[in-house]
């Protein structure tokens, strides 16, 4: 069996002049993901590999869920490649995951989210928010071969508003 949480970044500023990349997050989205994350901990399973996107709203995303969740934020792994919007690289990256590995925190960004979530999850899913988190099952043991898995919890910050 295989388990796949995936995040998408919390709500990010517009306001400055700067590359998409490097976009911080805004108060609200501060606010939202400490308020899911600190609402998700019966979710997370007691071992797990956690990756990120290298954008800075992923990654600070990623960082507060460290923090409520009680897991090092040096375990995050960074990865470049997760910053795509494309559900096809996206669905590439996850099936590339060591099969040490049975659980996987993916914080990344949409359309490859939501459209990761309504391709591989069995809830259609018209948009996952900012801070948005989506649990996934796989009757697999191998990540190369997942197929449709059942969407266990879907957790949004306007659920819990």
């Amino acid at each position: 069996m295989k388990q796949l949480i995936l995040i998408r970044h919390a709500k990010s500023s517009w306001g400055a002049p700067l590359r998409d990349i490097d976009r911080p997050l805004t108060s609200k989205g501060i606010h939202d993901a400490h308020l899911v994350s600190s609402h998700i901990g019966n979710e997370v399973p007691k071992s797990f590999v956690v990756w990120s996107s290298i954008a800075k709203r992923a990654s600070e995303t990623a960082i507060i869920f460290a923090q409520n969740i009680s897991f090092p934020i040096e375990s995050i792994m960074f990865k470049e490649e997760l910053y795509t919007f494309d559900e096809r690289k996206l669905e590439q990256i996850i099936k590339l995951c060591p099969n040490d590995y049975d659980n996987l925190i993916l914080f990344g960004h949409n359309e490859a989210i939501t459209n990761f979530v309504n391709k591989f999850g069995n809830i259609f899913i018209d948009n996952v928010s900012t801070s948005g988190f989506v649990n996934i099952i796989f009757d697999n043991n191998s990540w190369s071969e997942i197929e449709k898995g059942v969407t266990k919890k879907v957790v949004f910050p306007s659920d819990l508003k």
